[in-house]
């Protein structure tokens, strides 16, 4: 017996729902996109005519509202998370929130609580989860393929100055400059791949003539749980560079451009100065996967990888880590 396709919208449609959105939706088995609503309307009604979208709310409200949305995808500024997802909740809606979750760990608790409360789907778009390069480093290490992880390292870097997303150096609407908007990728990816949390952070950062009061560069130490020490870092003043390693006391694995989704992704397993298996795996599909998930969570399938609580930690390291900076001490989650 077939269901038919989870119908999402957009609220808070931009540039990265053009970007990444719109080209996975028509490749998904099990979701569909419904309508959108962005905060200029006139802007709104050439969006769906030109992309073809059902529906164009003029109101959050008549979105989260609507008996035509299953599901809501939130990609409103990161400020914005927390009414737009209460809202949504409130009509009775599954909600996939783009990450940061929140200003907060707080806000997203509230958040999640709040979901749990009415009995709906709530999750954060960690979008690399579903990336076919970090499950298969995930699968490899939990099977002891480098024995026990004991180091590991992230780095996520872009040219934030020509980005189009001009509030992200807004610190009323941006959770902090490249800490939240890329390095939570970085936290979440590690978390995952090895299966431990993060215990402790100590953050180095700094601003710069164009990022306002939030940072421009960062680099973050962590202790995790399993006695891994971690290191995360991240610039908005670099080339576009991403990169994923874990150190075990039997070999290393690593991959160049191991978070991205726009060209295969090469992973090599080393075990002293011997390359031992070198793979390719492409993660175009990656924001297909991750929305066909949420949809088959929702139709009472699989579980969802990226949870509300995922969320929560992945909010209180960032608290942390931003502690951290304005203490110059090593914080506690």
């Amino acid at each position: 017996m077939t269901q038919s396709p989870v119908r999402f919208a957009i609220l808070g449609f931009g540039h990265h729902a053009v970007k990444r959105l719109l080209p996975a939706f028509p490749k998904c088995e099990l979701a569909t996109l419904s309508g959108m609503w962005r905060r200029d309307h006139a802007a709104a009604l050439q969006n769906c005519a030109e992309f073809k979208i059902p529906h164009c709310f003029q109101t959050r409200e008549e979105l989260c509202s609507s008996p035509d949305v299953d599901a809501v995808f939130i990609t409103s500024p990161d400020a914005m998370h927390r009414d737009d997802t209460l809202l949504a909740l409130k009509h009775g809606k599954a909600v996939l929130c783009e990450k940061p979750l929140g200003m907060s760990a707080a806000e997203a608790e509230e958040m999640n609580a709040a979901a749990g409360a009415a009995g709906l789907l709530f999750g954060v778009a960690q979008n690399f989860r579903y990336n076919r390069s970090l499950q298969w480093m995930r699968d490899q290490i939990a099977a002891g393929r480098i024995g026990k992880p004991q180091l590991a390292r992230a780095e996520y870097c872009y040219p934030a100055n020509n980005s189009s997303r001009k509030w992200i150096v807004d610190a009323t609407l941006a959770y902090g400059g490249p800490i939240g908007d890329v390095g939570v990728h970085c936290i979440d990816a590690l978390r995952f791949v090895l299966g431990n949390d993060v215990v402790s952070v100590s953050t180095l950062a700094r601003k710069d003539a164009s990022s306002g009061e939030v940072e421009a560069v960062a680099s973050l130490q962590m202790e995790m749980t399993g006695d891994v020490f971690a290191t995360v870092t991240t610039s908005a003043r670099t080339p576009y560079r991403s990169y994923v390693e874990v150190n075990g006391s039997d070999g290393v694995m690593y991959s160049e451009g191991g978070l991205t989704v726009d060209r295969p992704v090469q992973i090599v397993v080393r075990r002293g100065a011997d390359v031992e298996e070198t793979v390719t795996l492409d993660n175009a599909d990656g924001y297909t996967r991750m929305l066909d998930a949420f949809a088959a969570a929702l139709r009472g399938g699989n579980d969802f990888a990226a949870t509300g609580q995922d969320a929560i930690h992945n909010m209180q390291a960032l608290d942390a880590a931003m502690r951290s900076w304005r203490s110059g001490a090593r914080e506690l989650l």
